[in-house]
């Protein structure tokens, strides 16, 4: 499984702080350790808010892609 397929992906668009973290934080409880989740959000203090859960919970954030409107994290669960 590689970072570009990840195993599920949710789109938080027109959410905004906490609901994007509290989606990630529900995805990545029904994954399997090393399961990728992608997320897309518009939301830009999502970036600091996941980035900053991610590494709180011992996940891997694998990549963060910025585009002009929308971001997408690709995270690896880890336990």
């Amino acid at each position: 499984m590689s970072a570009s397929s990840p195993t599920k992906s949710i789109d938080v668009r027109g959410l905004y702080c906490p609901e994007p973290v509290f989606r990630t934080k529900m995805e990545i409880e029904r994954l399997s350790i090393g399961d990728v989740l992608k997320i897309v959000a518009d939301d830009p203090e999502s970036e600091e808010d996941i980035s900053r859960w991610v590494n709180r919970n011992g996940h891997v954030l694998v990549a963060i892609n910025k585009t002009d409107k929308d971001l997408e994290f690709v995270i690896k669960k880890a336990k």
